[in-house]
């Protein structure tokens, strides 16, 4: 059985005009839509929150009254089962955009892995910006249509590959979060514990770090601490992931 638990902290309010202009997710968030010039509007209406390790920022099922924009940090997104057991449908970070529902009501829940900073925007309130800024509406429009490109990688992730090619997958993607290029990063946090990849990946905790040593073995990756990857041989392990090795 999985239990969410405790509650964000608000920051100071009146801070929140400066914490926009020196917000490092602001390049690649959905708000450098909004001029610099009109960041102060933008930070009128944003509730810039603190949540510890453990503490669920969006719950499955309420209403979706609120948007989450994180600024710093990993949030884990899922979905329990009828009997407890939990699903994780991926791993948010800095920059990224939550919340966008087509129903009344929030269809996952989202939690932090790590300390995790974000912003949180009335749904009323955002959509009154959107009139005045159109280029901030394409912004979401593009985060939606990534998040069903997502949705479909991972019903392949899941349905196709085996333990190998979906770790390597795994990998591949997270090398390169928050990098605009999208060329990968030779080393990188893994903030997520080996439960939560495993249930992402839908393979045991056992499995999981099975093939963790033995693709750092076989020399495609290392790993220097628990919570870090080296990756040695980058167009390798992209071909693992692709089902080519």
């Amino acid at each position: 059985m999985y239990a969410p638990s405790t509650r964000p902290v608000v920051l100071d309010p009146h801070g929140a005009a400066n914490a926009c202009t020196h917000c490092d997710a602001r390049a690649h968030s959905v708000c450098n839509a909004v001029p610099d010039s009109d960041v102060a509007r933008l930070a009128a209406i944003a509730v810039v929150t603190t949540a510890q390790p453990g503490t669920t920022l969006i719950q499955e099922g309420d209403p979706a009254s609120h948007f989450v924009n994180i600024s710093a940090g990993t949030v884990r997104m899922y979905k329990l089962l009828p009997d407890g057991r939990r699903q994780i449908t991926g791993f948010a970070g800095v920059g990224h955009f939550l919340g966008l529902a087509v129903s009344s009501t929030y269809a996952f829940s989202a939690e932090a892995i790590d300390t995790v900073r974000y912003c949180r925007f009335s749904r009323a309130r955002l959509h009154t910006l959107l009139d005045d800024y159109p280029a901030m509406e394409k912004r979401l429009l593009e985060i939606a249509s990534t998040e069903l490109v997502a949705a479909q990688d991972q019903m392949l992730l899941l349905g196709r590959k085996t333990a190998r090619e979906r770790l390597a997958s795994f990998l591949m993607l997270q090398s390169r979060q928050g990098v605009m290029c999208q060329s990968p990063r030779g080393r990188f946090v893994l903030p997520m514990s080996r439960g939560d990849i495993a249930d992402y990946l839908g393979l045991t905790i056992e499995t999981v770090s099975r093939t963790i040593t033995k693709l750092r073995s076989e020399g495609y990756i290392d790993v220097p601490s628990a919570t870090e990857i080296a990756i040695k041989a980058p167009a390798a392990l992209e071909g693992l992931a692709l089902g080519n090795a």
